[in-house]
């Protein structure tokens, strides 16, 4: 599977951006699709997550603010960040895995749990 993302960029405090995930290759019935973050110097941390199913769940940093959402037709996953804060700059990866469910809460999310990746894409905020 090959992920590509899109959609980052420069925003001020307070603006919105929506990230677009387009996944290429063979696919499977049963998936996990999350969004990370990192900054540099530290790990990648989970954001948001979104099974098969459509369940999704969120770190609580950004619940209320991002919502995670997939098109199957499409193959396409998205995260829209509204109400941005300069805490929220950072690069942001999807990640992909074939598993029955998303483990949770977010933040027990670790990368390692995920073997497919897209190569980010940068969101600064400015305040």
């Amino acid at each position: 599977v090959q992920l590509v993302e899109s959609g980052g960029g420069s925003v001020q405090s307070g603006g919105s951006l929506r990230l677009t995930c387009e996944a290429y290759g063979n696919t499977y019935s049963s998936y996990c699709m999350s969004w990370f973050r990192q900054v540099p110097g530290k790990e990648r941390e989970g954001v948001a997550t979104i099974d098969s199913d459509g369940s999704t769940a969120y770190v609580d940093s950004v619940k209320g603010r991002f919502t995670i959402s997939q098109d199957k037709e499409k193959n396409t996953l998205y995260l829209q960040m509204d109400k941005l804060n300069p805490e929220d700059t950072g690069m942001y990866f999807c990640a992909a895995e074939y598993l029955s469910y998303c483990m949770t809460p977010v933040q027990d999310v670790d990368s390692s749990d995920f073997r497919y990746w897209g190569q980010g894409t940068q969101v600064t905020v400015s305040s």
